[in-house]
């Protein structure tokens, strides 16, 4: 496995946001966490990453228990988190942004491949690289922030909500994109509301509900089971 979660516990003061969820990514595998707003996906990515402080619990990635890493390191290691929101540089240009995704790496001559490699998955952030990131569109902005994280070059990519706000053409895109970038090698652990497409792309999901996982399984078989769809799919 390139990540294991265990018994991942978090505290937002008084309030207990996660409460010992458990899982694993195996390496090349997309997996989904599905669940309604507040249940704790975008927790657990975080508290994966350790932009949040865990009250207890263990992250072993690659081999390596990570659970008490800067973020930073972290990132440096191959484990690499697209954030809700965006959060681009707004008054860099794109290819700043690009950049600023290497931050952790010295390996000029694979930057410049990556670069190319963003270039030809994303080809409008190639006819935007000038331009400053803020004025973007939504979708761009999107993409922008996917390009970002590859650039630091990812062993497993945690993306949280990449179709938030978009149209439902772009959403497409994004998922098709979201495909490409695993068949070349990046494990994905995908945080999402459309649990419709998270399930379509993923091999496997979890249900969170108020910090728990509540069901596992295969997403093709989670798609077919009546409480997913009717809690999740509109069924």
């Amino acid at each position: 496995m390139i990540l294991s979660v265990t018994d991942l516990t978090v505290h937002y003061g008084a309030i207990q946001a996660l409460r010992g969820i458990s899982f694993e990514v195996a390496e090349g595998e997309i997996i989904t966490l599905i669940g309604s707003n507040g249940a704790g996906k975008s927790t657990t990515l975080n508290g994966i990453s350790n932009i949040i402080k865990k009250t207890a619990g263990a992250v072993v990635f690659n081999g390596e228990n990570i659970s008490t890493l800067m973020p930073d390191k972290i990132t440096a290691r191959g484990l690499v988190q697209v954030p809700e929101g965006r959060r681009i540089f707004a008054n860099l240009s794109t290819r700043d942004n690009l950049e600023m995704g290497a931050y952790t790496r010295s390996d000029h001559a694979g930057i410049r491949e990556d670069m190319e490699m963003v270039y030809d998955l994303f080809p409008r952030l190639r006819e935007r690289s000038r331009q400053i990131a803020g004025t973007l569109s939504g979708g761009e902005q999107q993409m922008l922030a996917m390009g970002r994280g590859l650039m630091a070059n990812p062993k497993l990519l945690l993306l949280d909500e990449p179709s938030m706000g978009l149209a439902p053409i772009l959403v497409d895109e994004i998922f098709a994109i979201i495909r490409r970038i695993n068949e070349q090698g990046a494990a994905i652990l995908l945080v999402e509301q459309n649990a419709y497409k998270a399930l379509g792309v993923a091999s496997r999901a979890y249900i969170l509900e108020t910090g728990r996982v509540v069901k596992s399984g295969p997403a093709a078989d989670l798609m077919k089971d009546d409480a997913v769809k009717a809690a999740y799919l509109g069924g």
